[in-house]
């Protein structure tokens, strides 16, 4: 690759300058303002007959006029074919995130359904990360809602264990899953292996759109029962066959079993984009999500193509993806995807049928979803005009941050940070403190370190700074926050200290604003104060929790150091195998010896240490 950097002429931008020097080949171009701040990212087959199409005079469109006003300087990076240029472009812009490049803000991580397949008894559960332990995964699905309702039909369907190793290796009779008809109890021999392995099989037909089969095969097991005069087990695989029948009539299938795809629609109102997305697998639909990526006067299939590329940079793309519009780099697309994922990946425009009826469903959930962000949306801006209005604010405040402090008894302190901004919560902005080298218990030493931490960066002109400052506690701890501020000379910031009532109770918190003497209390119905409770509770949520992860590991891992001979990754690799602290307690020496790398004699020292006396 090479890059060529054009400097802004004085007193601007010399266009025709820089055109004239660009090649007619494939490439990226970046367009930065005065400041070298990159405004968009584009690619294109010809970067002078794109770069020129931006300072045509008859060009109109509302975002290249605001570009071309912008720009004050120009580079360029040539490649050797439009698919490098296609993932540079993508790195770029994941790198510097461009003001007027569409942006998939919400990165999502998707559950998938895991079989496992190094046991005798195999376990389904639900799994989220890397797919590269061993087992067989089916999914994505659009949420952990809807991969519990698989596994709850696969479950009274097969009776299929669904406990992890630990608790079904140290089972000595049924559990309650047993009891309520969910499991066929393996733990404790009820049923054969083979007659588990058949229904695992069953199952995973089932997952892999095959139902045709699983029914033929239920229907010749019950006719062998009912031949063998089994007529219990005969009418269990009855009922079995018709509850299988039931849940595939309920279900959208196609007639092809193997058929996997995407289907994306988008839909724009009030400046918001909403982008539908639905898994088809095997034939049948796991359920639909929705994105709402950021896009500043873009249009609906430059929203779709540049959600495409972003969101299967990352991801393993299906054979097919059906969209509502025919995308001019719909080429470099497939053959980018096709490429990453080892296999044809087709973009569909033209679809009919039941594909037809799928991306309809879709442009339907993609318009309520506009529809519904724009309603929390107004909702938001009006609690924020009244919070206004409570507090006598010069302007209505557009971003908020809220802090809190959690630990127990003074230790594992965590300090939260959340961000709320006019549609609602900002997770990517969310961050969270480990507060050290202070005082067990001193609240105001904590809340002072980690607003000093986060304020160094607003300082400094990393991040940009709220509107207003939320505090959970009261005249002292917005007393650490000013402190704070002034040391770090960050200005202009309404700080607030929110303190429980009298009672502790909701509706009743006394709002301190710095310079005021006297607590301003709103009424409990006021839209202000539902805001504050919100941002606060969901400060004091996020607190909690990374308090509680931080308090686990360190009892998971100050039990297990004091073992002489276990050293860090041997340590990991227990808490992983077994599940967590409680697993590893409940082990035997015969299970700690199954663990690789730990031997005979490491096992009878673990087991001793925490088994004193045992």
């Amino acid at each position: 690759m090479s890059v060529e950097t054009l400097p802004a002429a004085q007193p601007g931008f010399d266009s025709k300058s820089f055109i004239d020097a660009l090649p007619g080949k494939p490439g990226v171009y970046r367009m930065l303002d005065e400041a070298g701040v990159i405004l968009y990212v584009g690619k294109a087959r010809s970067l002078k007959n794109r770069v020129s199409s931006y300072f045509q005079p008859g060009n109109m469109q509302p975002k290249v006029q605001a570009l071309v006003a912008k720009t004050a300087a120009m580079e360029v990076t040539i490649t050797n074919s439009d698919t490098e240029a296609l993932l540079l472009e993508l790195n770029l812009i994941k790198k510097h995130r461009p003001r007027f490049n569409v942006i998939l803000r919400d990165d999502k991580s998707f559950p998938y359904l895991r079989f496992s397949t190094d046991q005798d008894f195999p376990r389904l559960g639900l799994y989220r990360g890397s797919r590269k332990e061993p087992g067989r995964y089916f999914g994505p699905y659009p949420s952990a809602g809807a991969v519990r309702e698989t596994l709850n039909q696969l479950q009274k369907l097969f009776r299929l264990r669904n406990c992890d190793d630990v608790v079904f290796s140290h089972r000595s009779r049924p559990c309650l899953q047993y009891q309520i008809g969910r499991c066929s109890a393996p733990c404790v021999g009820l049923i054969p292996k083979e007659r588990y392995a058949a229904d695992v099989r069953a199952a995973v037909k089932v997952l892999e759109g095959r139902n045709e089969e699983v029914n033929r095969d239920l229907a010749r097991r019950m006719e062998e029962a009912a031949q063998s005069l089994e007529f219990e087990e005969a009418a269990k695989l009855r009922d079995q066959l018709a509850d299988l029948r039931s849940v595939q009539a309920r279900q959208i299938v196609t007639a092809d079993p193997h058929h996997d795809a995407d289907v994306i629609a988008v839909a724009s109102g009030n400046g918001e984009y909403c982008v539908a997305l639905m898994f088809i697998r095997a034939g049948r639909s796991l359920g639909s999500t929705a994105f709402f990526p950021r896009a500043v006067l873009a249009d609906p299939p430059e929203v779709l193509a540049a959600f495409i590329a972003q969101y299967y940079a990352e991801r393993d793309p299906p054979a097919e993806i059906i969209v509502e519009h025919e995308l001019e780099e719909r080429e470099v697309l497939e053959a980018s995807l096709g490429a990453r994922a080892g296999h044809r990946v087709r973009v569909a425009a033209s679809v009919r049928g039941l594909r037809a009826r799928w991306l309809k469903m879709m442009r339907d959930n993609a318009a309520q979803g506009v529809k519904m962000r724009g309603l929390a949306r107004a909702s938001i801006e009006a609690n924020l005009e009244r919070l206004r209005e409570a507090f006598d604010l010069e302007r209505t405040p557009q971003r908020l941050e809220c802090f809190d402090i959690s630990h127990t008894s003074g230790s594992d302190t965590i300090a939260s940070c959340v961000v709320f901004g006019v549609q609602g919560p900002l997770k990517s902005d969310y961050r969270r403190f480990n507060i050290t080298d202070i005082a067990p218990g001193d609240d105001y030493a904590a809340m002072y370190q980690a607003l000093t931490r986060r304020y160094k960066r607003i300082s400094s002109g990393e991040i940009c700074p709220p509107d207003i400052l939320l505090i959970d506690g009261g005249r002292g701890q917005l007393a650490q926050a000013a402190r704070v501020l002034e040391e770090l000379a960050v200005h202009d910031i309404v700080l607030i200290g929110v303190a429980k009532g009298p009672d502790r109770r909701a509706g009743q918190e006394q709002l301190f604003l710095l310079g005021r003497e006297a607590p301003t209390i709103l009424a409990p119905d006021s839209g202000a104060l539902h805001l504050i409770q919100r941002v606060r509770d969901e400060a004091h949520r996020f607190a909690i929790a990374g308090h509680r992860r931080k308090r686990a590991k360190r009892h998971s891992e100050s039990i297990l150091e004091t073992i002489p001979g276990l050293g860090p990754v041997k340590r990991r690799e227990l808490l992983k195998q077994f599940g967590g602290l409680q697993g590893v307690l409940r082990a035997g020496v015969d299970d700690f010896v199954r663990i690789r790398g730990l031997g005979q004699h490491l096992a009878a020292v673990i087991y001793e240490h925490l088994h004193p006396g045992g």
